[in-house]
């Protein structure tokens, strides 16, 4: 079983810069999407052999999140069930027969780190608890932009970012309390060097030059460990300014 996850910065942009192709090539069971940035009425998204799942925020042409599937769900939830952490359209929850496929797009700490505390002490233990409660009833794989790099290794230049958002102190905590709740970063059970990245800025030609971030992942619980076939990043593929995420599961 194939997932791709990718920040799209706008699927309507996206399907500009080759999105519908980039679909039909890469064969994926499941492909989740972040920051779709439309509703289903201001986009045609229809890739053949995929059924698409919507969550746009309420907030017109911000964040948003959909899901496309090979696959016939057993359920569908949108958000988590607390109205302070779902008017965004941050999380889409799939139910399969052996776990749950859930895609997340983690609030942004924001320059000058106007979000940092409700993106530390809210919407992160919010989401962890929620993941723990899946859990409870089957094994979850959680995809998206989580808008931390974890790591020094996770991004090219972590001296001058410790206290931009996406590297302070207490995201990289947050995330770590995550993994510690017994969930697993799947890229780095194959991939330990640096050097590689998800996101790049739009400037300076960072992304010709490699100075990236790596925040964008694939998690999973650890019982599915021993079902864990590869985890991959696939910086070739262009159309954002993220590039998509992969993950084979047995």
């Amino acid at each position: 079983m194939k997932l791709i996850s990718w920040n799209v910065n706008g699927i309507r942009a996206a399907l500009k810069k080759g999105f519908m192709d980039f679909a039909g090539d890469i064969d994926a069971d499941i492909i989740c999407l972040q920051e779709v940035r439309a509703t289903p009425e201001q986009v045609t998204l229809e890739v053949p052999g995929y059924t698409t799942h919507f969550y746009p925020a309420v907030k017109k042409g911000y964040a948003g999140t959909a899901m496309l599937s090979k696959l016939e769900f057993l359920s569908l939830a949108r958000g988590m069930g607390q109205k302070e952490h779902d008017q965004e359209g941050r999380l889409i929850t799939a139910e399969l027969g052996d776990f749950y496929v859930v895609t997340v797009y983690t609030p942004n700490s924001q320059r000058g780190l106007t979000r940092l505390e409700y993106r530390t002490k809210k919407w992160d233990p919010a989401f962890r608890r929620y993941l723990k409660k899946l859990e409870k009833q089957k094994p979850v794989i959680f995809c998206g932009d989580l808008n931390v790099a974890h790591q020094e290794i996770d991004l090219a230049r972590p001296k001058s970012n410790r206290k931009n958002a996406g590297f302070t102190d207490e995201e990289r905590a947050t995330f770590g309390q995550l993994l510690k709740a017994g969930f697993i970063d799947t890229f780095r059970e194959f991939h330990q060097e640096g050097g590689h990245y998800t996101w790049w800025s739009n400037f300076g030609n960072a992304r010709q030059n490699n100075v990236g971030w790596r925040i964008d992942y694939f998690g999973i619980s650890k019982s599915l460990r021993p079902r864990l076939e590869s985890a991959s990043i696939l910086p070739e593929v262009h159309g954002s300014d993220h590039c998509p995420i992969s993950m084979a599961i047995d």
